[in-house]
Order: structure tokens, then sequence, then C-alpha cells
């Protein structure tokens, strides 16, 4: 069943102004033609656990998709540069959300790492394919890289003490970090070390998606706020 139907797009068109987007053609297209490469893929690399491509289209890219608004709004109260904003995407997989991110952003720089060598070939199949220069596969564990990024996110990855401390020492001095997260997962941010500060807990809604998502927005401990 290819998954670039009339109907999947049609589903993904009624959802984005639910949440607050407005892609043009080329960026709907790109996403379709990447849940159709996640789809061919699969078959033989298993990127993900998801094989029905209505619930492909939910639970990846309505998913990811949800949380292109608050990021844009983190990246607007981060400190002004003039280099492209740069965004790591930790345990990217079949690149959920950093592929989708690169789309919707072109202005940003996005690096998917995995330590998965064909999950990041697979990410620059698709960022070959889809002729997204600002998107980047990287096999090679967090800890070991040495670039410093304005975002470093996950999605599903692990829990957020192992996300912060595997991924410290790539998030810049002003850099948050992005958690996605299912449940409110207070545990998990009970025993967050007191070098990692929480600043905000964000409760998404996702279209056509029956259960509870949230971003937690987390710094290093003393950065200071921006106005």
């Amino acid at each position: 069943m290819a998954v670039d139907n009339l109907n999947l797009r049609s589903e993904l068109e009624r959802a984005l102004p639910a949440l607050g987007l407005s892609l043009d053609a080329a960026q709907v297209g790109a996403l379709m033609d990447y849940l159709a490469l996640i789809q061919k893929w699969t078959k033989v690399y298993n990127l993900t656990a998801v094989r029905d491509p209505a619930e492909m289209l939910t639970h990846h890219l309505l998913d990811s998709l949800a949380v292109i608004n608050p990021l844009r709004q983190q990246l607007a109260a981060l400190a002004p540069t003039e280099a492209r904003q740069r965004l790591l995407d930790v345990g990217s997989g079949a690149g959920l959300p950093g592929i989708v991110i690169a789309i919707c952003c072109p202005e940003m720089a996005v690096d998917c790492v995995d330590t998965v060598a064909k999950k990041a070939a697979f990410i620059q199949q698709v960022a070959a394919t889809l002729r997204l220069p600002n998107l980047r596969g990287v096999h090679a564990r967090v800890e070991n890289l040495t670039d410093k990024y304005d975002v470093v996110s996950s999605r599903a990855f692990a829990s957020l003490v192992d996300f912060t401390n595997w991924s410290a020492q790539a998030l810049a001095e002003q850099g948050v970090w992005m958690g996605m997260k299912g449940k409110y997962p207070g545990e998990e941010m009970a025993v967050l070390p007191s070098s990692v500060a929480v600043f905000h807990v964000e409760q998404l809604v996702v279209p056509g998606l029956e259960a509870e998502r949230c971003i937690v927005w987390m710094r290093q401990a003393g950065t200071p706020l921006l106005s």
C-alpha cells in the first residue's frame, strides 16, 4: 500500500491548522515522500514497529509536527546569532522528529545522531532524496560529539537523566534540551541532577492521536533566562 495517496495527504493538510502550522505544497509533499521512504526501508531494516500508513501519519508525522511551533518559540527566545541555529536529534532512529523539523524549518541545521549505522544511513538517504541540505545523519554515540547545538532533542530515546547526561557536552551555553515524552514524567524529573533545570513542561495535542504528549524543556542550571 503506497503512503503517498490523496487520503493521507488530505488528512495531513487538515491537521496542520490544528497544529498552528502553515506549510507550502513542497513541504507537504516532502513529508509524504518521507513517509513513503520510512515504509520502504522498514520492510528491510525494521526502522519502526509501526507498519500501517495511517498510523505512521498520526504516530510519526503529526506527533513530530506538534513540536514545531513550541520549538520555534524557544528558538526565538535564545540569544540572537548570525550563524544558523543548530539542532541535534539524539537517538533519532527513523529521523523523528529530526527529519520533520528539517523539512518544516529549512533555516535550521539539523543533525540526527544514532548508534545504529543503518538508521544514520537512512537519514542520509532521506537528505539526498528530498534534497534537504540542512539535514545530516550521524553514526556515532552522542557522548563522543564535540559540536555545540542550540537545541538537543529526543523522542522516546531514554530517561531524562540519561538523555541530559549523555548529551550535556553537545549543548551550547545558552542552549535548551527538548525532551519529548508521553505522560507527564514526574518521576523522571524528580531524579534529575541539580545541574539540569526544568523550566517548562508543555502539553501537546496531536490530531487523531488519543494519547498524552508533552515536551520537557530543560537547560543547564544557572543559565540566565533571556528576555
